[in-house]
């Protein structure tokens, strides 16, 4: 095997390996740099129909990649919902990726009738992408006890939109929000909280 067919090669697994991702952003990056490698592939070959299908495809793929990295951060873009805990499409979307929570949130547990607790879904469109629900550890505390992303959006922080409206917080008599310990790949550091041993928190103003 050559150079050139290790090039076609690797554009193609490249390829079938981005079509395997279930994250929106990853999926797109991948796809691209699949799309640009198939491109010199099928340039040096003179195949110009596939040079003008890859590159065709590379545009489409960088325009998404624009549009959600500009919707990041874009409260436009997404809502936040508060529900009761006892919500019938929050008791869903929890059964529904309970394996998943478990994973990254092994202390977390669920009934449906806790009191104390508040919760919130972030959706965009019509699409729940992200749990946060926070408990009343007193003090003026709000412990969060989720703060979870489905696996299509797990390269953006939809939580971030419940923290930013600390109104949500204070009109509960909260000062103080404290996250999860040891959480993976953490964001809050940018949305104003402090790291205090294995969290972060935030003293509302």
């Amino acid at each position: 095997m050559d150079w050139l067919d290790a090039l076609g090669w690797l554009g193609s697994a490249l390829l079938i390996f981005s079509l395997m991702q279930a994250r929106v952003l990853r999926f797109r990056i991948l796809n691209t740099v699949a799309c640009v490698v198939l491109i010199v592939f099928n340039g040096i070959l003179e195949i110009w129909p596939m040079v003008a299908m890859n590159v065709a495809l590379c545009g489409i793929n960088l325009w998404f990649i624009r549009k959600l990295l500009m919707q990041r951060h874009d409260e436009h873009a997404y809502q936040v919902l508060e529900v009761g805990t006892s919500d019938a499409w929050l008791q869903h979307v929890l059964s529904e990726h309970r394996r998943d929570i478990a994973k990254y949130f092994p202390a977390f547990s669920w009934s449906g009738a806790e009191d104390d607790r508040d919760a919130f879904l972030v959706t965009r469109g019509d699409e729940t992408v992200g749990v946060v629900v926070v408990r009343d550890a007193g003090d003026g505390v709000a412990q969060v006890e989720l703060d979870y992303v489905t696996p299509r959006f797990r390269d953006f922080a939809p939580g971030e939109f419940v923290y930013r409206r600390s109104g949500l917080f204070r009109d509960r008599g909260f000062r103080r929000v404290v996250t999860p310990p040891d959480m993976l790949q953490p964001y809050y550091g940018r949305l104003g909280f402090t790291r205090e041993g294995a969290s972060y928190a935030l003293d509302l103003a």
